[in-house]
């Protein structure tokens, strides 16, 4: 796999995020490519979800700059920040959708209330993106409750798509699944990105979703970005928890059925 492009489309520099006296980020420093698949890892506490919501703007950093497409989006204004928010779409831990809308009003009610489309439009409209992740038409009236792990993440997955986003953000996207399901998201994500030009800033643990998805994977550890290029130079780093992560068992075999799949 390669970058797409040269062009940072998210650039986060010197980025410090607090709570209380405890530092999550400190000087951290990371960009991400237009149309690269773009996987975050680190242990437990190295604050991923933290820094996909400090992109996002769902926080506020304590320091430093995040700039989307050119523009710092902490600096900007609340209008202006929110016509740049909608170039991105988030797909959120467990999904996110609302328990008490069907699959096909969760997709459209940003569409109604961020792009002002009527409400039969934009029904229209998320049929057609519950189709593009694979749900059939019969799951659009179905609530989150009657479906199946799998189902949610696609569902949530056609929400964050509802606006035509250019960078998508996942946070665990596979966490839940089964094989099978994960490895069929996984394919899913490749052909969305070629298909759609899409940038995506893949939070996960899953060594599967690496190896068949990502272009570069980063690695946070001590309050930054130890490492942030291809998957094979990430896991020659000199690092006890790289090492642990990547050579042991589990490493292992997600990198043996990579190599298996790129012989057949």
């Amino acid at each position: 796999m390669v970058i797409h492009s040269e062009t940072a489309v998210i650039k986060v520099q010197q980025l410090v995020n607090r709570f209380g006296s405890h530092v999550v980020h400190e000087q951290l420093n990371l960009s991400v490519y237009h149309g690269e698949i773009l996987g975050v890892v680190g242990g437990s506490g190295t604050g991923k979800s933290v820094l996909l919501r400090s992109i996002v703007g769902l926080r506020q950093p304590n320091e430093g700059t995040v700039e989307l497409f050119g523009h710092n989006l902490p600096a900007l204004s609340d209008a202006k920040r929110s016509q740049l928010q909608k170039r991105m779409g988030v797909l959120f831990q467990k999904g996110a959708l609302y328990s008490s809308l069907t699959l096909k009003e969760n997709v459209a009610l940003a569409l109604i209330e961020q792009a002002g489309l009527s409400r039969q439009d934009a029904t229209a409209l998320a049929m057609v993106k519950l189709a593009l992740v694979g749900l059939p038409a019969a799951s659009g009236d179905k609530y989150p409750a009657e479906l199946s792990g799998g189902m949610i993440k696609r569902a949530a997955l056609a929400r964050a798509l509802a606006l035509e986003p250019d960078i998508l953000f996942l946070d665990e996207p596979t966490a839940g699944l089964d094989p099978i399901a994960a490895a069929a998201f996984d394919r899913l994500l490749l052909t969305l990105r070629d298909a759609l030009d899409l940038t995506v800033f893949l939070v996960t643990h899953d060594l599967d979703t690496l190896y068949a998805c990502c272009d570069r994977v980063a690695v946070l550890s001590q309050k930054r970005v130890l490492v942030a290029d291809r998957l094979a130079v990430v896991a020659a780093t000199d690092d006890e928890w790289v090492r642990d992560y990547f050579h042991g068992p589990r490493g292992r075999a997600a990198q043996q059925a990579a190599d298996t799949l790129a012989q057949e």
